[in-house]
């Protein structure tokens, strides 16, 4: 049975500038229910997204939460970012989020994605290949698009690719209500541990995108906590490598020449070509587990060589944004760990320029420190993640400019530095929080200062 939501009163908790609650209240006051917005942020603030919801009758709370708003509702929508002890939550009768409206309403095969680095770029490119074969998929979750934006498009046969986060996992943890046809988790990384008691918490919000045991879990073979999450599961899991597996091991592998391949049943098949359009060896293998991903669900691989030599990448991540003078400048705002600027660092072969630093949520550089060594220089942004990664940095021996207040400062200074040739790397490894609202704020402002070079 379909649930009837008209005239339940619903709040949603968090209106963001991101398209969350944008899609909830949209979909809700669609549904005839008399819908509540409140968010600690200003109009001002929300101007971008309340403009949109000019032609819905919606009730707004901002600046403050009101209790009233959360015990006379029948339902609260909770924003990914609200914290789940929120005082606020404990007063409501029932919370749920925009993906688990979404689950509990369709019935389409799910290709559900999480990880600490590479969802975004794996679930792009799997969505890339496959609207090729069906036009009508669809791609949401945490990419910034909720599903409920395409809730009404899609019939039983509409393939869904979602990129589900931590903290959207953890929300519909237990509620029973995902059951992706194929599941995988990226890697495991020392992220989001302000929130986290430990990483094997962490660990355990991502291992809910297996609770209810799909057809296939496809586990990353070199990734530690994989042993961990095996212990979890009922059926035998699928792996991807960047090595060859060994033979008794079921899955994707890269192989000497960096070309991928996937060995089902003693089968081989060639699915990643070694000539790609994105660079960088950890892209290379986001599309390794697309490719797997895409052929445990029928795709030929001769379509998933052909459209994943195409991909060009997402905004964001990798970003080339420009090329003037023979200097190229990327634009990795998306970047929120250290370990994710490593992996782009690793992705040059010509000289780098790194523009790194932001907030901090418990990074750890240490282990990363001899990668911080490779960039011909390093610009700081200002931040608190910044002066942990500054202590290791002088005690290295290695030079660095700043930590600047802004962007706009540190660009106009470093612009005397460029040569024909260099790379110019936007990679904070840190949170945005203080300077930018998030990461996608930070890359346009990058992409809006560099456009006028």
């Amino acid at each position: 049975m379909v649930e009837n939501f008209k005239n339940k009163k619903v709040t949603i908790m968090g209106l963001g500038l991101n398209g969350g609650g944008l899609a909830s209240a949209i979909f809700f006051a669609k549904e005839g229910a008399e819908v509540t917005v409140t968010d600690l942020r200003t109009r001002e603030i929300l101007s971008p997204t309340i403009e949109k919801l000019k032609d819905f009758s919606i009730n707004y709370t901002l600046g403050e939460h009101l209790d009233d708003d959360f015990i006379n509702a029948d339902i609260v929508i909770k924003n990914p970012g609200v914290r789940r002890d929120s005082k606020y939550l404990k007063l409501a009768k029932r919370v749920e989020t925009d993906i688990s409206i979404f689950l509990s309403r369709v019935n389409s095969p799910i290709i559900a994605v999480t990880g600490s680095k590479g969802k975004s770029s794996t679930v792009s490119a799997i969505y890339s290949v496959l609207k090729d074969v069906y036009p009508d998929a669809r791609l949401g979750g945490n990419i910034t698009v909720s599903p409920l934006t395409f809730i009404s498009d899609i019939s039983e046969k509409t393939p869904v690719v979602l990129e589900l986060s931590s903290w959207q996992l953890a929300d519909i943890k237990s509620k029973k209500c995902l059951n992706p046809q194929i599941c995988a988790i990226t890697n495991i990384m020392n992220d989001h541990q302000n929130a986290y008691n430990s990483i094997y918490e962490y660990a355990d919000d991502k291992a809910v995108i297996f609770e209810n045991f799909p057809k296939d879990t496809i586990l990353n073979y070199d990734d530690e906590f994989t042993k961990y999450f095996e212990k979890s599961l009922k059926n035998k899991p699928l792996y991807f490598s960047k090595t060859e597996l060994p033979a008794n091991i079921d899955g994707a592998f890269l192989s000497g020449n960096r070309e991928g391949y996937i060995r089902i049943n003693n089968i081989t098949e060639k699915i990643l070509p070694k000539e790609l359009s994105i660079m960088g060896e950890h892209q290379r293998i986001n599309l390794l587990l697309a490719g797997l991903i895409l052929y445990r669900f029928g795709i030929s691989s001769e379509i998933i060589k052909t459209g994943l030599s195409k991909f060009p990448g997402i905004p964001y991540r990798m970003e080339l944004v420009k090329e003037k003078n023979s200097i190229k400048y990327y634009n990795d705002s998306a970047a929120t760990i250290p370990e994710a600027v490593i992996a782009a660092i690793n992705s040059f072969n010509t000289p780098l320029i790194l523009i790194t630093g932001g907030t901090d949520k418990e990074l750890e550089f240490e282990s990363v420190k001899d990668d911080f060594k490779k960039p011909r220089l390093i610009y700081l942004l200002k931040g608190t993640g910044t002066d942990k990664l500054i202590k290791v940095l002088d005690r290295e021996k290695i030079n660095y400019y700043g930590p600047y207040n802004s962007l706009e400062e540190l660009i106009e200074i470093l612009k005397k530095d460029l040569t024909p040739g260099d790379s110019v790397l936007f990679s904070p490894g840190a949170t945005s929080f203080g300077m930018f609202n998030n990461e996608f704020h930070r890359g346009d402002q990058f992409k809006k200062i560099i456009s006028s070079i």
